[in-house]
């Protein structure tokens, strides 16, 4: 296992450098690909930034630089044309063709912003995802798929109210993203596309690379699970099954995986 990968695992979630992070991920499927290039992209926005402005401690003129560089200068924008295309979710793929999905393109944006110091975040908005400026107190809410495009209080009420039925408020159903929970989303979102595809030996790498960057999340180990038993592989199964069990609290969710554990065949 990769000692980059496994080190994520380990560390402090505060601790985790989004970008650097997400192109370490991206390094284990393009090995004879050189990362240079890509770290130096990332520091080149944020020398972009510091120049046009720097000294900046609005949350606007701050929000106004970040579309200006990554939406205007660099082109960074969503993939419309082909959504559904794995390398939208890679981010080396992502620097390349300066075309992703909200996760990729939000973790470009956040990255430069805290690289100057700058309050930056990723918003889990239910369908989307978004990149808040400054804090949650004022904050000013940025959309990377359409170029940096400002969010406003109604259009985020209205995202939210067309995706969660008789939703009584936006706030409600919106919120940060911690490091490692961003990270999951770029992984799973490749998962899933491997899945549909039918390469579920992909999708089983990809699970596994989750449980090893985020341990304590449940979801993927049970995930994994249920491709190790795809797989023919029982001994893998009982183990993913059983580190579940070792961090999961609920109660519905720990009868769940007893259940899959007591069913499997006895090696």
């Amino acid at each position: 296992m990769n000692d980059d990968l496994i080190q994520l695992g380990l560390i402090d979630d505060a601790e985790i450098l989004l970008a650097d992070a997400a192109l370490a991920l991206a390094l284990l499927d393009h090995p004879d690909t050189n990362p240079a290039p890509y770290y130096d992209m990332i520091e080149a926005a944020a020398v972009r930034l510091e120049a046009m402005n720097g000294g900046a401690t609005d949350a606007d003129d701050r929000a106004d630089s970040l579309a200006a560089v990554f939406g205007d200068e660099l082109g960074f924008v969503g993939d419309e044309q082909s959504y559904d295309d794995p390398a939208n979710a890679d981010l080396i793929r992502v620097i390349d063709r300066r075309r992703g999905l909200p996760i990729s393109l939000s973790i470009v944006y956040v990255a430069a912003a805290r690289r100057l110091g700058w309050e930056a975040n990723i918003l889990d908005v239910p369908g989307h995802v978004l990149v808040m400026v400054g804090t949650e107190v004022v904050p000013v809410i940025v959309d990377p798929f359409r170029g940096g495009a400002r969010v406003g209080r109604e259009r985020l009420a209205a995202m939210v109210a067309a995706s969660v039925t008789g939703a009584p408020a936006a706030a409600a159903h919106v919120s940060v993203m911690p490091n490692r929970a961003v990270l999951v989303r770029l992984l799973l979102n490749q998962a899933s596309r491997a899945e549909r595809a039918g390469k579920g030996r992909r999708a089983l790498e990809l699970y596994h690379r989750m449980t090893i960057v985020a341990p304590s999340f449940a979801q993927p180990w049970w995930e994994r699970a249920r491709l190790e038993m795809v797989d023919g592989d029982i001994a893998g199964a009982r183990v993913s099954l059983t580190a579940m069990l070792e961090i999961t609290r609920d109660p519905a969710v720990r009868q769940r995986v007893t259940d899959t554990l007591r069913g499997l065949p006895v090696a």
